[in-house]
């Protein structure tokens, strides 16, 4: 699971694809939200804001 900002999407789905052999799900963070679950407040490569979910 990542949590990415618009910038480091690309890397990130190439990570989840070369770790697991197949395409993510990618959320949206600012049309979805979890009621269990609190996203990251920034990215994990950078500090922009986290936006997407790569799961």
């Amino acid at each position: 699971m990542h949590v990415v900002c618009k910038d480091h999407l690309e890397l990130a789905i190439d990570e989840f694809v070369d770790e697991y052999e197949e395409a993510p799900d990618v959320v949206d963070l600012e049309k979805v939200r979890f009621r269990a679950w609190e996203p990251p407040a920034h990215c994990e490569r950078c500090l922009q804001q986290g936006r997407f979910l790569v799961v």
